[in-house]
């Protein structure tokens, strides 16, 4: 899967999923899957234009979140993380995605993010590389340990 942090002047484009959606009412950075034959920064740019209507350039692959549960052996999400101020369009809100919402990047509201988000997403926006690993109980309901390192 893909996210995008598309920032402007001190905000990030967050949607707060729909709740019918996976990791409903939970907000998260835009973004989705990547489809079979596409590179993750083309996935990403198209995930972003269907899900905002915006069009985004140059976005810099940050890193990658890899999870796991216990009844799946190989991980269940693998996540590429992109980041990018550049971007062409109006920003048109789908409902059927999730209500996205430009919120100051000092007030994130880490309480109603996935639990994971606080462990990476400040070295993100101090434009740090890094991976993380996370093991969640099934379901992907709660976190039991992680593990994060900058690749600078």
């Amino acid at each position: 899967g893909t996210l995008c942090y598309i920032k402007n002047n001190g905000k990030i484009l967050l949607q707060k999923k729909a709740k019918k959606l996976f990791g409903g009412d939970k907000w998260n950075a835009p973004g989705g899957k990547i489809a079979e034959g596409e590179t993750p920064e083309q996935g990403v740019m198209r995930e972003i234009h269907e899900e905002t209507g915006l069009t985004i350039y140059d976005p810099i692959n940050r890193g990658t979140l890899i999870f796991h549960t216990p009844e799946q052996k190989d991980p269940v999400w693998l996540v590429h993380v992109f980041e990018t101020e550049k971007y062409s369009g109006e920003l048109k809100q789908d409902y059927r995605e999730g209500k996205l919402e430009w919120v100051d990047e000092t007030k994130l509201p880490f309480d109603q993010m996935w639990e994971d988000d606080k462990y990476w997403l400040p070295l993100m926006l101090k434009q740090k590389n890094f991976e993380g690993k996370f093991y969640f109980t099934e379901g992907l309901e709660k976190m039991v340990s992680h593990e994060v390192k900058t690749l600078d």
